[in-house]
């Protein structure tokens, strides 16, 4: 399966706009995991469509940090709500 490349965090997370929003002004280890997940997943999407090759183990070890850093981000979202519950 392609990850369409236009998957960005506001999409997996279309409830959590404010939250997106407000963590990338403020905080810097949220802007950092965002542009590496942003990276990542250009570079996934790139070797799915062969348009740059890369081995099996390569595009399993990328998917697996992209599904770390989206962990990482849905924690930090979560941690968001919280304060401004």
């Amino acid at each position: 399966m392609t990850l369409d490349v236009r998957q960005t965090l506001h999409s997996i997370f279309p409830d959590d706009a404010e939250a997106l929003h407000a963590l990338k002004l403020d905080n810097a280890h949220f802007r950092s995991l965002s542009e590496q997940y942003d990276t990542i997943s250009k570079l996934i999407y790139r070797i799915e469509t062969d348009i740059e090759p890369a081995s099996d183990d390569r595009l399993e070890t990328l998917k697996k940090e992209r599904l770390q850093l989206l962990d990482d981000i849905a924690t930090l979202i979560a941690g968001h709500r919280k304060l401004t519950a």
